[in-house]
């Protein structure tokens, strides 16, 4: 323990030196936002070369953690775990962080980067250095390059990496970035993503590893055991689960919800207020409508802005669209299937076995709620079916 308490007020009183040292530099943009980012990581984290926990509850994963296990053991492992939200992809990779295999092969060289306040390579750059003890500077690319470089074989893992890659403007410096790690042949590259596009400028090991996708109906079950245990009457748990379509941050938290009121209230409740009943969370790991509204606003989306109505007709379409139903069907929506691209590419929306656009059920409810489609849109689906 007093190890333990010791490097806690290290990592306290390196923290303030990075604040203390941004304070005296120059009061540029790139200064300030690497302050800002700084505080953030600090804030969420506790400590900034801490690894996160191995997850406790994990079903339903295996077959993917297997491959992607079996990956490495090429020679230079570039891994993208990609998905929608609240798909589990964060779990997934701290699993393989975890992993006996990882940790004997690369012991004290792994390194867990969260993401969620780089907005730029440069602060992308700032969070991987401050994993490494490095002290901040307006732009640590080059130190983390040659500190990386160093020849000793470690695993880096970016977690919602699509925070500093979505933005066009700087996609291209990220991935330009990307592609330099990927020159350090010591170095494993493990990125999570949303969506369903990878990051180009990187040779990924192949076989890819495809988008994540819901669970198995026996691997959801278990999750949800696993959390409100197993007094409720399997066919209410079957039920609570059919409102999730599986996707794993849903069950997470319904599972939660149950376990305090009950499935019998947490099915009442949700007929009244739908994805509201699991949206008391603050972040979009513990808040399902933060996380779904977190894709809608990802340029990706907003710069297909008929995107958003295509979606909202999803939502009253649990059967979903053809191709040939987009195009005959004369929805009042331009450029129709860059918009199912768009969804497509941000797993907003997926392909079922017979080629047809759907959406899971967490969002078609979440879009029914708050983004239903208008008379103008539902006019032409009476016309056509």
């Amino acid at each position: 323990m007093s190890t333990a308490r010791e490097m806690e007020e290290q990592a306290q009183i390196r923290y303030q030196e990075v604040l203390n040292t941004i304070e005296m530099m120059s009061s540029s943009d790139s200064a300030s936002s690497i302050s800002r980012m700084y505080s953030g990581s600090y804030a969420s984290s506790n400590s900034i070369s801490m690894l996160p926990a191995e997850p406790k509850i994990f079903h339903g994963r295996e077959s993917e953690l297997a491959d992607i296990l079996k990956n490495f053991e090429q020679s230079t492992l570039r891994i993208a775990i990609l998905g929608a939200g609240g798909m589990g992809k964060t779990s997934l990779a701290q699993a393989v962080l975890h992993h006996e295999e990882i940790v004997i092969k690369y012991q004290g060289n792994r390194l867990f980067v969260a993401c969620d306040t780089a907005a730029s390579k440069v602060e992308l750059a700032g969070l991987i250095g401050a994993h490494l003890g490095m002290k901040p500077g307006q732009d640590l690319t080059r130190a983390v390059l040659h500190r990386l470089s160093d020849g000793s074989t470690t695993l880096l893992i970016l977690d919602n990496l699509e925070t500093a890659w979505e933005p066009v403007e700087s996609r291209k410096e990220v991935e330009e970035f990307l592609s330099l790690l990927t020159d350090i042949t010591s170095l494993a590259l493990m990125i999570t993503m949303r969506g369903a596009e990878r990051p180009a400028k990187v040779q990924w090991t192949r076989p890819f590893l495809p988008p994540l996708e819901p669970l198995a109906q026996e691997a959801a079950r278990k999750v949800f055991i696993a959390i409100a245990e197993e007094r409720h009457p399997m066919g209410e748990i079957d039920q609570v689960l059919h409102l999730t379509d599986n996707m794993p941050l849903s069950i997470n938290l319904l599972a939660h919800a149950v376990d305090v009121e009950g499935t019998t209230a947490i099915l009442s409740r949700w007929q009244r207020e739908h994805t509201s009943v699991i949206s008391e969370g603050y972040d979009r790991r513990s808040n399902l409508e933060s996380s779904i509204l977190l894709s809608l606003e990802s340029p990706r989306i907003t710069s297909t802005p008929y995107s958003q109505e295509l979606l909202s007709l999803l939502s009253i379409l649990p059967d979903g669209l053809s191709d040939v139903e987009l195009k005959q069907s004369k929805f009042a929506i331009q450029d129709i299937l860059d918009c199912k691209r768009a969804l497509l590419r941000t797993a907003l929306a997926y392909l079922d076995d017979h080629k047809r656009l759907k959406a899971l059920v967490p969002i078609r409810e979440y879009m029914a709620k708050f983004r239903p489609p208008t008379d103008e849109m539902i006019g032409p689906l009476f016309k056509h079916f």
